[in-house]
């Protein structure tokens, strides 16, 4: 019940914030949504999206029944954050795309709810698993996982370049989410 009144109050707020960005950012936001490295990179990350799926889906399958349970394990939770990873990066790109098209606007595009965060290094012994069976997960999944990476962390600077000063990391945002995602399941 509380989280119910602290969401409708964290609306609400967002609601009634003023959008005080000038029309320099404003111009500086759609001309990027035109660019040649937005089109670029949406076309890599959607690509991307249909390559993993079609890897997780196919051989990966397969190669992954064939691992030790161990490695299984660790195959299972890196193409987790595999997944979400790239989910992520989709749904930037799908809002980046909405504005080109004027199906959002400016200041729907600034909530904070579409922003990025780079990814928390963890300290958790559930990423130490993939350096100790690096060697023995399939080489696909490790170039995936580090082109995903790759890909990751340029859409979180160019979120900061086009972004950065206009919303805090506070409230609703992706990060938030994965935050409780890995409280919930006992990663925090």
């Amino acid at each position: 019940m509380i989280d119910v009144i602290s969401q409708n109050r964290d609306a609400q707020n967002e609601a009634n914030a003023i959008d005080t960005v000038g029309p320099q950012a404003e111009a500086r936001l759609l001309e990027f949504t035109r660019s040649e490295l937005f089109s670029r990179t949406f076309r890599e990350g959607m690509d991307m999206v249909e390559e993993t799926a079609a890897y997780l889906d196919g051989i990966g399958r397969d190669e992954a029944k064939k691992l030790p349970r161990a490695q299984a394990l660790t195959y299972a939770s890196q193409s987790m954050r595999l997944t979400t990873r790239l989910m992520q990066v989709a749904s930037w790109l799908l809002v980046q795309r909405a504005l080109k098209e004027n199906e959002m606007d400016g200041a729907e595009a600034r909530q904070d709810k579409y922003r990025l965060a780079p990814e928390k290094e963890s300290l958790s012994n559930t990423d130490q698993p993939l350096a100790s069976h690096a060697a023995d997960l399939p080489a696909a999944l490790l170039d995936i996982l580090a082109r995903s990476e790759s890909l990751y962390e340029r859409v979180v600077r160019l979120d900061r370049s086009l972004y950065g000063a206009i919303n805090a990391q506070t409230g609703n945002t992706v990060a938030d989410q994965i935050s409780r995602l890995e409280a919930a399941f006992g990663r925090a």
